[in-house]
């Protein structure tokens, strides 16, 4: 069993500056990976406060850092054509020597969509698009000239059990889902299930959760249990507190040892 801990950094009122040095930050602690999300407004505090687009600053972790991996918590599938994302996604991995992770889910914030122009359509309609957009993503992705440097991780973020876990079971190489460790026990089970039913391997998929409180930085031996092996903390820019993290890590290199 192989832990990871990943640093979840959003962008939201922050300077360019303090971004930087919260990824320089995440790589010298020894984080796994390192997440920034694919919004357009904070979601938190001043609505309008600072912020700054995802894939751009995804090509610059990729300069700044040199170990860690790193991808967006998640990229939304309505935002960009999908060769796009395909293409922005290669050279972002090329940049970083290949470290790149994509990360990509259907789409949730309206504020996002109706600012900038996009059809916001139903949870639905969504799933749909995210469905019908990952195939043509990987057979692009194999097209590129000059390839990927790896065959680049698929992060899927989303619990739905009637249709996001069977995209995951067919597309991801990573799940991300929220919820206490019961929750994610069985959506695990669920996704699971789907598995058998696409004709995957469901040890392929790496099972990962975002701990969005302290409470939940205590259950981490029950989301192991649970199957759980990829943990998501909330960090922020320096100096904020990265204690949560810190502790995250010990545990890690003390359960992996």
């Amino acid at each position: 069993m192989n832990i990871r801990i990943g640093a979840s950094l959003p962008q939201q009122h922050s300077t360019y500056a303090e971004l930087r040095a919260g990824w320089m930050m995440a790589e010298e602690l020894g984080a796994d990976v390192l997440y920034n999300w694919d919004h357009f407004y904070p979601l938190r505090g001043d609505p309008d406060g600072l912020h700054f687009e995802a894939m751009t600053l995804l090509a610059a972790m990729a300069e700044v850092t040199e170990r860690i991996e790193f991808g967006s918590l998640v990229l939304c599938n309505s935002y960009r054509n999908p060769n796009l994302v395909a293409d922005a996604t290669r050279t972002i991995d090329h940049i970083s020597g290949g470290r790149h992770i994509l990360g990509i889910g259907s789409g949730w914030f309206e504020k996002d969509y109706m600012e900038y122009g996009y059809e916001f359509g139903t949870a639905g309609s969504r799933l749909r698009d995210l469905d019908a957009n990952l195939p043509i993503i990987k057979d692009r992705l194999a097209k590129l000239n000059p390839p990927p440097l790896r065959q680049i991780p698929i992060l899927i973020g989303g619990g739905g059990e009637k249709v996001t876990l069977r995209i995951v079971a067919e597309h991801a190489d990573i799940w991300n889902g929220i919820g206490d460790p019961e929750t994610m026990k069985h959506k695990n089970q669920v996704l699971d299930d789907w598995c058998a039913q696409v004709g995957r391997d469901p040890t392929e998929i790496e099972r990962s959760v975002v701990l969005m409180n302290l409470e939940q930085h205590d259950l981490v031996d029950d989301y192991l249990a649970a199957g759980i092996t990829h943990f998501i903390g909330r960090a922020g820019t320096p100096p904020s507190d990265w204690g949560p993290v810190k502790e995250l890590l010990a545990w890690r290199d003390a359960a992996n040892a």
